[in-house]
């Protein structure tokens, strides 16, 4: 991994490292914040949802989620946590909500419809979701929950800019 400046743009930079070396794209969030709108935003595309995945991606606060929980993750593939948070974390617990919690660091800066768009694709496990819930591909007991929680994010920056723009076009007319 290279060595990166503490400033927005180097985290972002090792946050985007550490996602493509988790096997996450940009494209995948994108992916789940467009089947999040799209029955709400008739002429969403996947630039639109991209450019938002990016905007929140932009945020110190998700930076530094991202990084610590995929750091947690990364510890607990190599085996490097004490007990019993190894086993905790590796497992996935169904009663450890830390994951949950970071990821809700993400979430809250997009107010509540942020919340319930994390807790709808944190049930459904929708797209890129599912195999970072499956056990087979490694740990990532943080990383499914934060991709989660960007998509949410990302979503929820779109629903405000839809409301936004529609009542510009009302107060216009």
């Amino acid at each position: 991994m290279v060595e990166h400046p503490l400033n927005s743009e180097s985290c972002l930079e090792a946050v985007i490292e550490l996602l493509t070396k988790r096997g996450v794209s940009l494209d995948d969030i994108a992916e789940i914040v467009f089947f999040l709108q799209e029955q709400y935003v008739p002429d969403l595309t996947m630039q639109l949802c991209l450019e938002s995945v990016q905007a929140v991606l932009n945020k110190r606060e998700v930076q530094n989620a991202l990084l610590t929980g995929i750091q947690l993750d990364m510890l607990a593939e190599q085996k490097q946590l004490l007990p019993p948070l190894q086993s905790i974390i590796e497992a996935d617990e169904p009663l450890y909500g830390v994951d949950e919690v970071l990821a809700l660091a993400i979430v809250n800066l997009y107010g509540s419809i942020g919340f319930t768009n994390f807790g709808y694709v944190d049930k459904l496990k929708h797209g890129k979701l599912a195999q970072l819930n499956d056990k087979s591909f490694g740990v990532h007991t943080f990383l499914d929950d934060l991709v989660g929680a960007v998509a949410a994010a990302a979503s929820s920056r779109i629903a405000h800019r839809q409301k936004q723009q529609e009542e510009c076009l009302e107060r216009d007319s």
